[in-house]
C-alpha cells in the first residue's frame, strides 16, 4: 500500500493564514454577501488557490495530496471561498485542455451544455460561487460529438442566485446564446475526471470539518459539568464522542488515500474517488448527529461554532454525487468484476484503481 506523504508544512501554512480570518463575523457577512475577500485574498496571494494545478499551466504545482490537505484546512475553518473550484476543478480542467489559467476565483459545474454555431445552450444548476467567479469553466458537447472546454465570463450569462444550507452561493447559470471567450478540445474522459475530482474535493472538505467538529465537541463536553462531573464522562455522551471520532477519522483516511492514489500529477481512480465520497458523505451525517446529541441545545446557538460546521457537512455531503450515487457506482464496479476479483481489489491499496 502506498504510504501517505507528509503534508504537514502545507497544512500548517494554510492554517496560519486562516486562523484569524474566518471569524464568526466574517462567516456571517459571507452568508449575507456571498463573498469573503479577506479570506480569499491572502490564500490567493500565497499561491494556495492553485495548488494541484501544474506550474507550466499557470498553477502553483504540487500534488493531489497537497491540494486535498489544503482543502481539509479550508473545511476545518469553514472558509467561505471557492478554493476547490479554482484549483482542482476549473484549474485542472483548463490545464488538461492546454488553456491559460485566468487570475482570480474560478468555478465550474456539471450539466448538459451544448455548443451550437459558436454559442452555448443549456443551464448549470447549483454552481458554487458563480456570481463571484472571475470566470466559469465548463464542458460542452460540440456538434461532432466531442467534448470541448469553454471559458465563460459570468457577466455574459444569466445567473439566478441561490445558496446551500451553509449560506454558500450555489447559483443557476443560464447559458443560452452565450459565446465563450475561449474554446479548446477536452480529453474524452474529461467529464468523468471532473466528477471524480469534485467528489474527492468535497470528501477532503468534509474530512477537515469533521475533525474540527470532533475537537469542538470533545472540548465542550469536557468543560461542561453536570452533577459534579464533566458530561463527557456520562456513558451516553461518551458513546457519541467515540462514534464522532471514528467517523471523522474514516472520512480523513478515505479522502487522503484517494488523493495519494492519484500520484503527483494524475487523477483519482474510479474506485478511490467513489470510496472517498461514499465514506465521507456518510460520515458527514453521522458526525453532525453525534456532535449535536453530545452538545445539546448549545450546539445550535450562533455563539458556538458547531452549527457553522455541521451545516457545511450536511451541504457538502450531497454535492458532486454524494453517498448514494458513489456507493452505487462503487458496488456496481466491484460486482461487475466478479467474486474472485473482490478481495484482490480491496487489498491491493491505493494508487492502482483505474
Amino acid at each position: 500500500m502506498t504510504a501517505l506523504p507528509d503534508v504537514t508544512a502545507v497544512r500548517e501554512a494554510v492554517a496560519d493564514v486562516l486562523a484569524d480570518r474566518c471569524t464568526p463575523a466574517v462567516l456571517e457577512d459571507a452568508e449575507r454577501d456571498g463573498w469573503a475577500p479577506g479570506v480569499w485574498d491572502p490564500l490567493h496571494a500565497g499561491g494556495f488557490t492553485t495548488v494541484g494545478v501544474p506550474e507550466d499551466a499557470g498553477g502553483a504545482g504540487g500534488s493531489m495530496a497537497e491540494a486535498c490537505a489544503i482543502l481539509e484546512e479550508v473545511g476545518a475553518a469553514a472558509a467561505p471561498v471557492p478554493l476547490a473550484e479554482t484549483g482542482l476543478l476549473a484549474g485542472r480542467l483548463l490545464a488538461h485542455a492546454a488553456l491559460a489559467l485566468p487570475d482570480g476565483p474560478l468555478t465550474t459545474g456539471a450539466g448538459p451544455v451544448a455548443l451550437r454555431h459558436g454559442a452555448l445552450a443549456g443551464r448549470l444548476e447549483r454552481v458554487a460561487w458563480a456570481r463571484r467567479a472571475h470566470r466559469i469553466v465548463l464542458l460542452a458537447d460540440d456538434p461532432g460529438g466531442s467534448l470541448v472546454v469553454a471559458v465563460v465570463d459570468p457577466a455574459a450569462a444569466s445567473i439566478t442566485p441561490g445558496r446551500n444550507l451553509a449560506g454558500e452561493p450555489r447559483d443557476a447559470v443560464h447559458l443560452d446564446g452565450v459565446v465563450p471567450e475561449t474554446l479548446a478540445p477536452a480529453p474524452p474522459d474529461a467529464r468523468e475526471a471532473l466528477a471524480r475530482r469534485g467528489a474527492l474535493a468535497r470528501a477532503a472538505l468534509i474530512a477537515g470539518a469533521a475533525h474540527r467538529v470532533r475537537d469542538l465537541t470533545v472540548a465542550y463536553t469536557g468543560e461542561r459539568v453536570q452533577f459534579g462531573r464533566p458530561v463527557s464522562r456520562f456513558p451516553a455522551v461518551a458513546d457519541h464522542l467515540v462514534r464522532l471520532a471514528e467517523q471523522a477519522e474514516m472520512a480523513a483516511m478515505a479522502a487522503r488515500a484517494a488523493a495519494v492514489g492519484a500520484g503527483e500529477h494524475g487523477e483519482p481512480g474510479a474506485l478511490d474517488a467513489a470510496a472517498a465520497s461514499a465514506v465521507a458523505s456518510e460520515a458527514a451525517g453521522l458526525v453532525a448527529a453525534a456532535a449535536h446529541q453530545a452538545t445539546g441545545a448549545m450546539g445550535v446557538t450562533r455563539e458556538f461554532a458547531l452549527g457553522v460546521l455541521t451545516r457545511r457537512l450536511w451541504s457538502w455531503r450531497d454535492e458532486w454525487g454524494g453517498e448514494r450515487a458513489w456507493a452505487t457506482r462503487l458496488g456496481r464496479t466491484l460486482a461487475a468484476a466478479g467474486p474472485d476479483a473482490l478481495w484482490p481489489t480491496l487489498s491491493r491499496g491505493v494508487g492502482t484503481s483505474g
